[in-house]
């Protein structure tokens, strides 16, 4: 994954629909795409079980905020490296990314205008 010279993303922001998403995900992390799938498949089953669409708006939202933030490589590596932070640093080191990690997921979402998933 590369940016262009200017540091444009990759792709344009795709719709906020499955279709869509899942066309950015193999796009642009493909090796994402059995998540997406999985996730898919579970959002539509508790959609189904409970008659509700909630599930369903949840997972686009996720997702969107997904593919927001994996075109932009730099963002996306950062974000990996936090996470791993988080999960191997001593707590001082996880409690900075993980604030990190928020910020970045809340600026994801006010680009696209969702509310953060809490």
């Amino acid at each position: 994954m590369t940016t262009s010279a200017t540091g444009r993303p990759l792709i344009p922001q795709p719709p906020a629909t499955v279709a869509a998403l899942r066309q950015a995900v193999a796009q642009i992390a493909p090796a994402a795409l059995p998540a997406f799938t999985r996730e898919l498949d579970q959002a539509a089953d508790q959609a189904r079980q409970g008659s509700d669409l909630a599930p369903l708006r949840r997972f686009v939202a996720q997702w969107a905020v997904q593919v927001h933030i994996q075109r932009h490589p730099h963002l996306a590596e950062r974000l990996r490296q936090l996470e791993d932070l988080a999960a191997t640093g001593d707590a001082d080191q996880a409690r900075k990314a993980a604030s990190e990690i928020g910020r970045i997921l809340d600026d994801a979402h006010a680009a696209l205008a969702t509310p953060p998933q809490r």
